[in-house]
């Protein structure tokens, strides 16, 4: 694959905490990172903001208010993360749907393309810019947008299963699986806008914990990969 789209989760990068950051996850995800673009790959993320705000648990506060305040948790997230990145020698370029001062750049498909013809890694944060639409559907437009060969889905939990492994201990999990069934079935790869998307544009995905050693580099080679692949 020449160009991915990585979803990170915003709960996984905040470690056993579940709050904030765990730096040495952020560092663990920039390392692998660094050796996809050392290897020629393109990568463009996407994080959540779970780790700091979630809008629809809620109930005092305007959904549109929400959503938003979990739109500028994603700025928070992608600027602490791409400064991580620039630790270990990236170079990181971070867009946003709207204007947030110095601190990002207006997002288009042309000004991504030029980060990625020079080797940055591209943040795609602040979600869609509108409300009622989670960073899985962001994730999915932006993957679409920019032509990624695929997304690679780097969450808490270990791929996809027929049921929440939380609450069913009998949970079975699928090693490969069709987006048609996902959709069918609403198994929670993405929420369903996000799925009907990759299904519609063929975008294929690569669903998988985070916290596994080599997990990101292993979903690229395919190699020790231990998440499921949802094909189209």
């Amino acid at each position: 694959m020449s160009r991915i789209l990585l979803k990170l989760s915003g709960e996984a990068l905040a470690g056993s905490d579940k709050k904030g950051f765990d730096e040495e996850t952020c560092l663990m995800v920039a390392r692998q990172v660094k050796q996809l673009c050392d290897n020629g790959t393109e990568v463009g993320i996407v994080i959540g903001g779970g780790n700091f705000w979630r809008g629809r648990t809620s109930e005092n506060i305007d959904r549109t208010k929400a959503d938003q305040i979990g739109m500028l948790a994603t700025v928070m997230n992608c600027i602490y993360v791409s400064e991580i990145m620039r630790s270990v020698g990236l170079m990181t370029n971070i867009l946003t749907p709207f204007e947030c001062g110095s601190f990002t750049k207006l997002f288009s498909k042309d000004r991504a393309n030029k980060y990625f013809k020079n080797g940055h890694v591209v943040f795609f944060a602040g979600g869609t810019g509108h409300p009622y639409f989670s960073t899985d559907t962001a994730t999915a437009l932006r993957a679409i947008e920019i032509e990624a060969d695929s997304i690679l889905l780097a969450k808490a939990v270990d791929g996809v299963y027929d049921s929440d492994p939380k609450v069913n201990p009998s949970a079975v999990k699928y090693d490969k699986i069709n987006i048609q069934e996902v959709i069918d079935k609403q198994l929670a790869v993405m929420d369903l806008s996000a799925s009907i998307m990759c299904m519609e544009n063929k975008m294929p995905m690569k669903v998988f914990a985070l916290g596994e050693e080599n997990s990101i580099v292993n979903a690229m080679k395919g190699d020790g990969f231990k998440g499921t692949t949802v094909i189209v």
